[in-house]
């Protein structure tokens, strides 16, 4: 019935499949929910149901595995798949227009909008999956609109975003939203215990991943636990220069750098919430740091300084290309031992 790939979500799975078995889905539909919880598999999951040789996304068929693992089409005869491309991670126009990559050579043969006018596949829908939708910029996402107000029929958008306030108003009107929870502790869990998590990892991993799957590679998995105790060294009166590494971009990774600020700062914004709630005298999230946050949280100091300079830093990422001053004031804004 379901992918057995697939972890968490079975509820609204079953939900969606019995909508589109009725002819009761929507042409195009808006996933949101946290980062890394599954909404592109289970969108995935809807186009590889139509593919699967037993018609059950069995994982196990020549038609499923052209969907497994992280290397993935971006066309089938069923699925067009629009992603960010390049270092700055945006969908562009031509992406949209033309189905072009960003090394100019033909990714697909045709244009989004052309190819979900064609007839699709006998037996199937045409699903097109726009991952990180909000990374749509503005023109790209213009040229979208007519037809996510009327796909044609047979043919379905699901744009897939943790970040929907950032799509264009006029897109979020046209699609259905469809929200997802963060997943279970016990179920994101048996995801990392697959891949050969360690048990000792565990307090960390399920704190820093707040019912999410984006901290299954130990590298970022790693970074982030560095970026945390970075702050808390920050908040309890560190200089920069000794503790901020860690919050700085890589020089080699192949996100861009605002890409890779964010990460830090929404973990400082989760450090500062966490001295909130404590000194409410409720649990923090991030369990695991309980006793470096309560000495912080024992001394004085405004809080809402530094979320307001750490919030107004992620407004202005997509502008921002000196990471280390922006982080450096974000830093100073924070209330020192």
């Amino acid at each position: 019935m379901f992918s057995p790939h697939l972890a968490g979500h079975r509820a609204l799975r079953q939900r969606l499949l019995d909508r589109l078995r009725d002819g009761r889905i929507r042409g195009s539909l808006l996933f949101t929910g946290p980062e890394g919880i599954g909404k592109r598999r289970v969108a995935l999951e809807l186009a590889q149901r139509e593919i699967c040789l037993r018609r059950t996304a069995c994982g196990e068929c020549e038609g499923c595995r052209m969907l497994q693992g992280e290397d993935l089409p971006f066309e089938l005869p069923n699925l067009l798949r629009i992603a960010p491309e390049g270092k700055a991670g945006v969908i562009r126009i031509d992406q949209i227009r033309e189905g072009l990559d960003s090394s100019n050579q033909p990714r697909f043969s045709r244009g989004v909008i052309e190819w979900a006018s064609l007839a699709p596949p006998l037996g199937c829908h045409r699903w097109i999956i726009i991952e990180e939708a909000h990374r749509l910029n503005e023109s790209s996402g213009n040229i979208l609109l007519k037809t996510l107000e009327e796909p044609p029929e047979g043919t379905h958008f699901i744009l897939v975003t943790h970040r929907p306030e950032a799509l264009l108003q006029t897109i979020r009107s046209r699609c259905e939203r469809i929200p997802f929870a963060p997943l279970p502790p016990e179920e994101a869990w048996a995801v990392a215990r697959r891949q050969g998590w360690d048990e000792a990892d565990r307090p960390r991993w399920e704190a820093l991943g707040d019912g999410s799957l984006r901290f299954l590679d130990e590298a970022i998995f790693r970074r982030a636990e560095a970026q945390v105790d970075a702050w808390i060294a920050l908040l309890g009166g560190r200089p920069f220069t000794e503790a901020g590494d860690a919050l700085l971009p890589e020089r080699e990774s192949p996100l861009a750098q605002g890409e890779q600020l964010r990460q830090p700062l929404e973990l400082l914004l989760r450090v500062l919430a966490d001295l909130a709630r404590i000194r409410a005298g409720e649990a923090p999230s991030l369990e695991p740091w309980r006793g470096a946050l309560e000495a912080l949280a024992a001394r004085s100091g405004d809080l809402k300084a530094p979320q307001e300079a750490a919030l107004d830093a992620l407004r202005h990422l997509p502008r921002n290309l000196s990471p280390e001053p922006l982080l450096r004031e974000v830093a100073l804004a924070l209330p020192r031992a």
